[in-house]
């Protein structure tokens, strides 16, 4: 899109419409629907989706599970911070650091009597590799897991959420640096009653790193660095998905994380094609052309957000002509209507 710029995709938010804790039970919270043919907008709730599915639909989710990722340490009273991204290679970490410049090039830190670390190598983007060093014979994997704490956005404060409301019902694999967060809203009831009623529910993975909640720091979209991201696709899913195709069933994905598997590994050629891999897709208005996704459940996402970008490129993919002003007339109606915005909050279903 010609002259788009990374602030064309700000908004002002209230204080008060982050959502601080997830809606009890979750599909009670409010779901926007947005019907791409007929430009109307629905005020309804999560549990309602339902009346917006038929058998001729297929539910993409991602079985992806958070981890707890952030190590919390006083380093003499002082406290510090190791954000976890991915593992490298035995005891080598990637990982972002708080504050940055306490952790210097090959200084080992203490961590607590049991570990240490030092920094290996620094990365212009902020990104640390880091070394740990387990001070006794115990397993390292297992003592990072038992320090680190759920790694709830920076914008949730006070919360009294836990690790399981910050995780989808159906997660199983673990891997994710923060919540697949379109898929929270589901619970067991919802989706066995979607079951019932004929739709297909399908699972990929996408394990949720710096490429999904990372800044966009350039004015210019283009020159925004996308991070990789780990995804699966399995044999069952690519059968059921190009079965789905050939019968010519709309495909649902639920939330951006699910886009990117399903965009990254369909082709008009071969269809849908199982496997394991690293995608970097970064899918904004002007730019990219849709192959497969007829429909798209998502939250309301930070101003200026790759992922507020997905959902505009969505919108043009559905025939909308201005995607960025219609996105943010959704945003604005939403801010209007007093939804709930970011991880815990309200959803938005497009069709």
């Amino acid at each position: 899109m010609v002259g788009m710029k990374t602030s064309d995709f700000d908004y002002k938010l209230p204080q008060s419409l982050i959502a601080q804790n997830p809606a009890v039970p979750r599909d009670s919270c409010r779901l926007m629907v947005y019907r791409t043919a007929t430009d109307e907008v629905l005020h309804c709730h999560f549990y309602d989706l339902l009346k917006f599915l038929t058998k001729d639909d297929v539910l993409v989710i991602n079985k992806s599970k958070v981890v707890p990722a952030r190590i919390l340490f006083n380093f003499k009273g002082a406290k510090k911070e190791i954000f976890i991204l991915k593992e490298i290679s035995n005891g080598v970490y990637e990982v972002l650091l708080k504050p940055a410049k306490f952790f210097k090039l090959a200084v080992w830190i203490q961590i607590d009597g049991d570990l240490e670390c030092f920094v290996e190598k620094i990365f212009e983007d902020g990104r640390r590799l880091i070394k740990f060093r387990i001070l006794k014979d115990i397993d390292l994997r297992k003592k990072l897991l038992s320090l680190g704490t759920t790694p709830l956005p920076p914008y949730i404060k006070n919360s009294k959420a836990e690790l399981s409301d910050y995780q989808t019902v159906y997660a199983d694999m673990d891997g994710s640096k923060a919540a697949p967060t379109a898929g929270l809203h589901f619970t067991k009831s919802l989706l066995k009653k979607i079951k019932s009623k004929g739709v297909e529910i399908e699972e990929v993975l996408l394990h949720v790193g710096l490429g999904t909640f990372a800044q966009v720091a350039a004015e210019n979209p283009v020159n925004h660095k996308m991070h990789f991201e780990e995804f699966e696709l399995s044999g069952k899913t690519e059968h059921c998905l190009n079965h789905a195709v050939n019968e010519h069933k709309r495909i649902i994905a639920v939330g951006t994380t699910s886009v990117r598997v399903l965009e990254s590994v369909y082709n008009s050629k071969d269809g849908f094609l199982a496997g394991k891999g690293n995608t970097d897709i970064f899918i904004y208005p002007g730019c990219y052309h849709w192959k497969i996704v007829d429909g798209l459940i998502t939250n309301f996402h930070l101003p200026k957000s790759t992922l507020m970008m997905l959902v505009a490129s969505f919108l043009e993919s559905r025939g909308i002509k201005k995607p960025v002003k219609k996105i943010l007339e959704l945003y604005n109606l939403a801010i209007q209507e007093k939804y709930r915005f970011f991880s815990f909050g309200d959803a938005m279903l497009i069709i």
